[in-house]
């Protein structure tokens, strides 16, 4: 819902794009997808403009950040009121869509979910400025939760096609965000004799997913991306056993992906980059804010320039932090 605004607005465009590297994934999820681009007002092809991406939180898709929200911005006109504030400068927008069968997306490569790190460094970004005229090397990636997890990966992984990330409310900390969350799924795996596969397709086909169910597929999920082996039924491990014991082993592979971990080892790439942002509220309910203060603790450690902010709030709603980051990503891309 627009607040008062009526300056000049840009455009929401809609391409599709048909992938090489997600056709004949494990679950299924379709390889052509629709990716939503934003240009700005008073867009011009013959002139270059850097690259934003926003990589969405767990159980949603690009599309969800171009949808009217009551009491709200979406992001097309967050950016067209920034621009006009004089706030950021004019800039292409890509919103990708990379919603699995596990209820989202951690933005990484797995033979259990797909190669979606492949696909958005690799087909999207490409894809995207074959279209739209994109400044050279300059191209930011943002998004909060499983989207600022993912932004915070990519940053440490492929420094190669980013420039500066930007991560609100960012996963991080395995142990206060996801050992929490086994035992519900424990629960629901006990009510299905602990068939992994019947429990995900009985809530695929369920006319309501509930918010417990949401946590169970999120678990999966995670599962799906942290410990994937082809030759494990539906292509990954679980990280619990039937009496409820965590398998270290198996745990051992996610605590792999724990970014509050991983800054730890990417510390070059993480400096090769232009710029680092992270924020998080200071109660957050999946208690990310402690996790994200250990990134910041990690990269005081080593030397490495970043922005840390704790801000007074929790994990929900809180889009109105892009009003503190795009701004960020714009005089780091562009100054």
């Amino acid at each position: 819902m627009l607040k008062r605004f009526d300056g000049p607005r840009g455009q929401v465009h809609t391409l599709r794009h048909e992938s090489a590297v997600l056709r004949g994934n494990r679950p299924g999820d379709p390889h052509v997808r629709d990716v939503m681009v934003y240009t700005p007002p008073g867009y011009d092809d013959t002139r270059d403009y850097p690259l934003l991406v926003d990589l969405i939180g767990y159980a949603g898709s690009g599309r969800s950040h171009t949808n009217w929200k009551p009491f709200g911005l979406n992001l097309p006109e967050r950016l067209d009121i920034l621009l006009a504030e004089g706030k950021i400068g004019p800039m292409v927008v890509a919103l990708p869509d990379c919603f699995t069968a596990y209820g989202g997306n951690q933005y990484i490569d797995s033979t259990a979910t797909g190669p979606y790190m492949t696909y958005l460094c690799d087909e999207i970004v490409p894809f995207v400025e074959s279209r739209f005229p994109i400044r050279k090397n300059v191209r930011g990636v943002f998004g909060k939760s499983s989207g600022g997890y993912g932004a915070m990966v990519h940053g440490m992984m492929r420094p190669d096609v980013w420039n500066a990330i930007a991560s609100h409310s960012g996963d991080a900390y395995w142990e206060w965000l996801f050992l929490p969350v086994l035992p519900r799924l424990l629960n629901r795996l006990r009510s299905v004799g602990f068939d992994t596969e019947r429990l995900l397709a009985q809530i695929h086909a369920s006319e309501k997913v509930s918010s417990g169910d949401v946590d169970v597929i999120m678990a999966l999920g995670m599962a799906a991306h942290y410990d994937p082996d082809p030759s494990a039924p539906l292509g990954f491990h679980l990280p619990i056993d039937a009496s409820g014991r965590l398998r270290e082993d198996r745990w051992a592979n996610w605590l792999k992906w724990d970014t509050a971990r991983m800054v730890d080892h990417h510390g070059d790439a993480i400096r090769s980059l232009r710029g680092w942002y992270l924020d998080c509220g200071d109660h957050d309910q999946y208690n990310i804010h402690w996790g994200t203060k250990l990134i910041h603790e990690s990269l005081d450690r080593q030397g490495i320039e970043h922005v840390y902010e704790e801000f007074s709030d929790n994990h929900s709603d809180v889009d109105y932090r892009m009003n503190v980051s795009l701004p960020w990503l714009w005089r780091t891309l562009t100054s």
